[in-house]
């Protein structure tokens, strides 16, 4: 049963990999939806109102206005909310039990594999205020072996859990950089041949498209921004 949506779903959003896939996913479902900018690198992440809805002090996180029995709901981490969308408008997440688990399956690789490691190898590769060569080189090996592991799937396979699905959004918003990963991306033929499919969906490019509102400033080269994401404790 489709699901209409009247009252725009407000998304709280900052162009990283992680704000790029709900992003994409809110275009490709077609419904309205408002961004609400949450500027990490000045620490917006941190203020109350924010915390309220995103205890992790993470983006993205959305409100949807109509939510279960058309009560409000906020949804934060990006899989969590992916899923949510999937459910709640049948879209791109499939019913058929054993479709999901392929589908979750290719999700929480991404979550707790795909992007951690990503993450951590532009860490110690760019901002890393020395370079650590054990450190560099650990992460930069892990991103070689995981993209092995996305090209072996995808050489059998269109799209990573069978049709198009949240599992590809998911993994699309870390891998659509991969060119600038320090290694040659011509070992990952199907990789490329997947992102390529991506790149030219309308909803996609829409989805990437979002820029800051403010001018985009090097987080290599911004010291106040490094001190805010890289030295948190706990509160």
């Amino acid at each position: 049963m489709s699901v209409t949506q009247t009252q725009p779903i407000a998304l709280y959003f900052w162009p990283t990999p992680n704000g790029k896939k709900i992003s994409i996913m809110l275009e490709e479902l077609g419904v309205p939806y408002t961004l609400e900018f949450v500027n990490i690198g000045k620490g917006d992440q941190f203020k109350p109102e924010f915390l309220a809805i995103s205890p992790n002090n993470r983006m993205p996180a959305i409100i949807d206005p109509e939510g279960p029995d058309g009560k409000p709901i906020s949804v934060f981490e990006s899989g969590a909310i992916l899923m949510y969308l999937g459910r709640k408008f049948a879209r791109f997440y499939p019913s058929d039990e054993r479709a999901r688990v392929a589908v979750e399956e290719w999700l929480m690789w991404q979550m707790g594999g795909f992007g951690p490691m990503l993450g951590q190898r532009n860490h110690f590769s760019v901002y890393a205020p020395e370079r650590i060569p054990y450190a560099t080189k650990r992460y930069q090996d892990e991103t070689h072996r995981l993209y092995g592991v996305l090209n072996k799937r995808l050489a059998d396979h269109e799209y990573v859990a069978g049709d198009y699905s949240i599992a590809d959004m998911a993994i699309f918003g870390w891998a659509a950089g991969w060119e600038s990963q320090q290694f040659d991306t011509s070992e990952f033929p199907n990789v490329k041949r997947w992102i390529d499919a991506l790149n030219a969906r309308p909803a996609v490019q829409r989805g990437m498209a979002i820029k800051a509102p403010v001018a985009p400033v090097s987080l290599a080269e911004d010291k106040d921004a490094q001190k805010i994401l890289f030295g948190q404790r706990a509160r």
